[in-house]
Order: structure tokens, then sequence, then C-alpha cells
């Protein structure tokens, strides 16, 4: 039985994964790590080129070629950052707006997944999600990651409070 339940949880979590995809697609006509790079700005302004990278898992030029992308298509704006030897990524309205789009986009993949199950079954699937995520051990660069591409404004009671501290 737990094989099964592994497999299944395994087949959604690829499901999901490729209808987010296509959801950040919509929205960015970027893949890759652009659209949670928009996520991530978008929850900490300011963050740091090194700390992207780390949460991003990308190389430093790597990070330094979606960066300076994300310039160029005018979606984030590059600030002093309080230690002179940093730069501070701010998104710009047009980022901000971006990052909107995409979440709604997120949401409108997810949605109706959820929808499928009757209310008392959707506070049990929150429950046993709350409980997995929750026992996933890890530093806060992990759990950045894991929320890379969540909206942190329906997200009450996270079970990763790294992201939203």
């Amino acid at each position: 039985m737990i094989e099964r339940t592994a497999n299944l949880l395994g087949a959604l979590a690829l499901a999901v994964g490729d209808r987010i995809d296509a959801a950040a697609w919509a929205a960015t006509q970027r893949a890759g790590e652009t659209p949670a790079a928009l996520v991530l700005l978008g929850l900490t302004p300011g963050m740091s080129n090194e700390r992207l990278r780390r949460i991003l898992e990308l190389s430093h030029p790597g990070t330094v070629r979606l960066v300076d992308r994300l310039v160029a298509d005018g979606l984030v704006e590059r600030r002093a950052a309080r230690d002179a030897r940093e730069v501070a990524l701010h998104l710009t309205a047009a980022g901000r707006r971006c990052r909107n789009t995409l979440l709604k986009n997120r949401m409108s993949a997810l949605r109706p997944l959820v929808t499928t199950l009757s209310a008392a079954e959707q506070e049990i699937l929150a429950a046993l999600l709350h409980k997995l995520l929750a026992a996933i051990p890890g530093d806060e660069v992990e759990m950045y990651t894991i929320c890379r591409l969540c909206d942190e404004r329906v997200c009450a009671d996270c079970p990763l409070p790294a992201p939203h501290a």
C-alpha cells in the first residue's frame, strides 16, 4: 500500500508541476527559473543575487544571466544594497503585474483539481498536505525553494514558516 500511495503521489506531483509550468509560461513566456524568480522577488524585495542563486540552485553566471534577462524585459531593477558588495533586486511595476498574473494563472490551473473534492475532502487534503510539508526537513533556503511559486496571500498557517517570516 505504501508503494502505491507513493507512486500516486509522484504521478500527481508531475501532473500538478506540468500544469504550473504551463500557467507560468502563459504569464511570462519564459520557462526555467524565471517564474520562480519573479515570485521570490515579490515575496522578498531587495533579495541579493547570491540569495536568489542559492534558492534557485543556479550557478553564479546562470543567476546573472537570469537577472540580466529580467532587467532587459523591464520586470526587475537593480538597486544599491546595504552591503556595497551586493545589489538589491526589486520588481518593477511591470514585474509586479507579471507576478500577479503568474500567481492568478497558477491558481486557475490548480483550483479545478481541488474542486473535484467535497468541502470535507478539501479540509482533509489540506491537513494532510500541511502535515507532509511540515515533515520535510530543511533550512531557510530549502523552505524558500519549496515555496518558490507559492502565493503567500492565500497561505495561512504555512507549514514552512521561513519564507513568510
